[in-house]
């Protein structure tokens, strides 16, 4: 299974603080410390539409590169995503993209040692509340003690819908520079619903929960992740990052 990070709420998400151009760079670490891989992020508006990119260039020569559109008014509504993993660091190179309009998916993947591509296509309805690649965006927009529930569309490799939920578990206390800052801690719960997620407790292999860190205020900003990038994957973190000079 491929996660394709998100969150969702049921109702509409409103646009509080609408998204501009956006350069960013982020690292990839494991909990222990070390250096897996450098993020870039690339978002630019166009009217109402905002198209974000983050590339994920790991030091094994991996890659994770995704490519999320969506509309900011008059709700948060998405119109398509597309997702690339491949190298040793995932454990099959899989290409996954889907669209609103018009209804489809196309998947590419093959297993590690095996030379054969799998390629599955067809027609994928989607739900209002489905925000693949989006989940930071949503989170910048609650309000204060608000819970949201809603979908993820996972791979198995058959694109699948995957309940979610998403809520605030507490503060963290944060350092930027010597000034001491307060970051909410949110967690996002995946569900498999169904037989399937019967099979899933069984077999040990639940979808896991994600973590996410925002700084509040006039201008909400993404602190911090954990979790992993595929299921039964060790668990990540991201973290913001800067350029720095070749010596």
């Amino acid at each position: 299974m491929l996660i394709a990070t998100a969150s969702a709420a049921a109702d509409p998400v409103t646009v509080r603080f609408p998204e501009g151009t956006t350069h960013g760079f982020l690292v990839l670490r494991s909990l222990q410390g070390q250096t897996l891989a450098h993020g870039e992020l690339l978002a630019t508006p166009h009217g109402d539409r905002m198209e974000s990119r983050l590339t994920w260039r790991f030091r094994d020569g991996s890659l994770q590169d995704e490519l999320v559109t969506y509309l900011q008014k008059p709700a948060l509504t998405l119109l398509s995503y597309k997702q690339i993993q491949r190298g040793p660091s995932f454990p099959a190179d899989i290409e996954v993209a889907f669209t609103r309009e018009p209804s489809r998916y196309e998947i590419k993947q093959r297993e590690k040692r095996k030379k054969e591509t799998e390629e599955l296509s067809g027609t994928l309805e989607l739900p209002a509340d489905v925000y693949n690649g989006m989940t930071t965006t949503i989170l910048k927009n609650l309000t204060k003690g608000e819970v949201v529930t809603g979908h993820v569309v996972a791979f198995f490799p058959k694109p699948r819908l995957v309940k979610t939920s998403m809520r605030a578990v507490g503060d963290d206390p944060i350092l930027i520079g010597d000034s001491r800052r307060t970051a909410t801690r949110y967690l996002v719960d995946l569900e498999l619903g169904g037989i399937a997620g019967v099979f899933a407790k069984v077999a040990g292999k639940e979808p896991p929960d994600l973590k996410f860190w925002v700084l509040g205020g006039s201008a909400p900003a993404f602190v911090k992740f954990e979790g992993p990038f595929f299921v039964e994957g060790p668990v990540w973190r991201i973290e913001l990052s800067t350029p720095r000079w070749p010596k």
